[in-house]
């Protein structure tokens, strides 16, 4: 499954185009439709990959929630992927899944919400996903740190976190302060560390571009929110934590400025660690990619007609793992993390891939490729040459490193039938 879904690049999720001919379509909808197989056990599978990747390194977790089905107009039902990735902070490399988990919405339950005690809420995966990052740091990390949206400002998240996890979480509440002042006021009067640029990638209504953004932080105790569920004892009073505002200096002409408030755990003294905070948010950019590799930029999985439960799930978590795989190819082409070629190929179809490399490459040194042949790099470099790039013109994108992939897949097959034939 995992195999056919990678080599099929881009392009709606559809079981008969994954199985090839009947044959493939028949035991492919079994699989699905399998009740031994589970989301769970094909995340735990991903997860235990990742851990053998971790030692020594400072691991961001970056967790988000994104919509697969959506038909609230209908039903007043959807079906939500909350997923979270480990990247490198130092050189950002994609090193894998570490946990993935769907959530089932229907209408209704919104205005309970405030009544719910924690432990049933779906809001509960924040803090879910960061009790299990502890393992990184079982498994050898040198840090873990959290990283998350503004939905993932829960004060559950800050006050019951483990003890070796550290969070960075982008602030929606206006929190009450143990002084009895506001959080969006607690920086008034407070002197600017420095500033810095930064490249802002491109979304919703905005172009990429460069900004210089002003900093200031400084340590604040948040108080526990008052609930009509009483909260249980074993969650404190009050939460320490560092208040970190990004502010954009001088904004282009009717461009909404960058604004960015962070609460970290984290000490925030100077102007370096505050640069460290901003420059490990800027990564959450990565699970972005991930959905959109996963949906409509990518393996299109909206869009696929396997029936809801089980099997369109099991669908999903195939193609979350294989939307990872690709991306890791995608974020590696330049071998920055040095990922060995065993991450993204099979170390069996080594030889057959350096007789491609050979014939892709030319006379220059620019169409010769650069990287070792264990090195998942080498193996990016023929995907991209294999996508049409020609070593010129900047970088191969994500699309051309589908496109090589899916021809790689289809070369590497009539390579391997050479022995049958």
């Amino acid at each position: 499954m995992l195999s056919r879904l990678v080599s099929r690049g881009t392009g709606s999720v559809r079981v008969r185009a994954l199985g090839v001919d009947r044959a493939g379509e028949v035991r492919l909808g079994r699989f699905l439709h399998n009740p031994r197989v589970t989301p769970g056990e094909m995340v735990e599978a991903a997860r235990a990959h990742t851990l053998t990747r971790v030692t020594g390194r400072q691991v961001l977790v970056i967790q988000d929630t994104s919509s697969l089905r959506d038909r609230s107009n209908t039903t007043r039902r959807s079906l939500h992927l909350h997923a979270a990735i480990a990247v490198d902070a130092g050189t950002g490399s994609l090193l894998g899944l570490t946990d993935a988990t769907f959530l089932h919405r229907s209408g209704g339950k919104r205005a309970s919400t405030g009544t719910r005690p924690f432990a049933e809420k779906q809001s509960r995966r924040w803090l879910d996903t960061t009790i299990r990052a502890a393992a990184l740091v079982q498994a050898g990390a040198a840090s873990v740190t959290i990283v998350a949206d503004r939905e993932g400002d829960i004060y559950e998240e800050f006050a019951l976190r483990p003890e070796a996890v550290a969070l960075v979480i982008r602030a929606q509440q206006n929190r009450l302060l143990a002084d009895g002042t506001l959080l969006s006021r607690c920086l008034d009067g407070v002197a600017e560390l420095g500033r810095e640029t930064i490249e802002l990638p491109a979304g919703p209504g905005r172009r990429a571009r460069t900004a210089i953004v002003a900093l200031r932080a400084r340590c604040v105790r948040i108080k526990a929110p008052k609930r009509a569920h009483p909260m249980p004892p074993t969650v404190p009073a009050e939460v320490a934590v560092w208040f970190v505002e990004a502010r954009e200096v001088d904004p282009p002409a009717q461009a909404e400025p960058a604004h960015w408030l962070l609460l970290t755990t984290h000490p925030v003294p100077d102007l370096a660690a505050a640069r460290r905070i901003t420059a490990i948010y800027r990564q959450r950019w990565t699970i972005e990619q991930l959905f959109r590799t996963m949906k409509t930029k990518g393996f299109d999985i909206e869009s696929s007609q396997v029936a809801d439960g089980g099997p369109f799930e099991n669908l999903a978590t195939a193609t979350l793992i294989a939307a990872v795989q690709v991306l890791q190819m995608v974020r590696e082409r330049d071998g920055e993390a040095g990922q060995p070629l065993a991450d993204a190929f099979d170390p069996a179809d080594q030889p057959a891939m350096a007789a491609i490399c050979a014939s892709l490459e030319g006379k220059t040194a620019r169409q010769k490729n650069p990287h070792p042949p264990d090195s998942m790099a080498w193996g990016s470099w023929i995907c991209a040459r294999l996508g049409g790039w020609n070593g010129y013109y900047g970088k191969p994108g994500p699309i051309v490193i589908h496109n090589g992939l899916l021809r790689l897949k289809t070369v590497l097959q009539g390579w391997n039938l050479r022995g049958i034939v």
